[in-house]
C-alpha cells in the first residue's frame, strides 16, 4: 500500500517538473534560439572582447610611454645641471 502511494505521489510529480522545466526555458527564449543565432552572440561576444583588449593595451601603452618620457626628462635635466658653467 504504501509503495503504491509513493508511486502515485512521484509519479506526477516527476512529469510536472519536468514540464514545468521545459516552460520555463521556453518562456525565457533559451530554447527558441537556434544555432545561426548563437554564432551571431559568439560573433558579436568576440568582437566586444577584442575591443576590450584593444583599448586596454592602448591605456598601458600610453601610461608606460609617458612614464618613460617623464624620466627621460629627469635624466636630460639632471644631466644638463651637471654640464652647466660654474660661475
Amino acid at each position: 500500500m504504501r509503495k503504491l502511494f509513493l508511486r502515485l505521489l512521484l509519479v506526477p510529480l516527476a512529469i510536472s517538473t519536468v514540464f514545468l522545466s521545459l516552460t520555463g526555458r521556453r518562456a525565457v527564449g533559451q530554447d527558441l534560439q537556434g544555432p545561426k543565432q548563437d554564432m551571431k552572440d559568439a560573433g558579436h561576444d568576440a568582437t566586444d572582447a577584442a575591443r576590450k583588449t584593444g583599448r586596454a593595451t592602448e591605456k598601458t601603452t600610453k601610461k608606460g610611454v609617458h612614464k618613460s618620457a617623464k624620466a627621460v626628462n629627469k635624466g636630460s635635466r639632471k644631466v644638463e645641471r651637471k654640464t652647466e658653467p660654474q660661475p
